[in-house]
């Protein structure tokens, strides 16, 4: 199913509060928190290969920290 991913999410951490709802909501758990410095938790994709772009991630998070980025090129028509 990975191989047929239009997107890959691209997450904007300076938007990124670390709530875990990307995490929570992601049906491959490719999805973690990461703990950046200053001790702050980040979403982060840890594993692109298992990602299957369907942007559930991208979707429940309310802080529009999450784009889906098309691969090869810009970002994802959502409408």
């Amino acid at each position: 199913m990975a191989s047929e991913r239009k997107a890959l999410p691209v997450i904007d951490t300076t938007r990124c509060t670390g709530c875990g709802w990307c995490v929570a909501v992601c049906p491959p758990h490719v999805l973690s928190l990461a703990v950046v410095p200053g001790w702050q938790k980040k979403s982060t994709l840890h594993d692109e290969a298992g990602c299957t772009g369907c942007a559930k991630c991208a979707v429940r998070c309310p802080f529009d920290a999450i784009a889906m980025q098309r691969l090869g090129g810009g970002p994802l028509d959502e409408g």
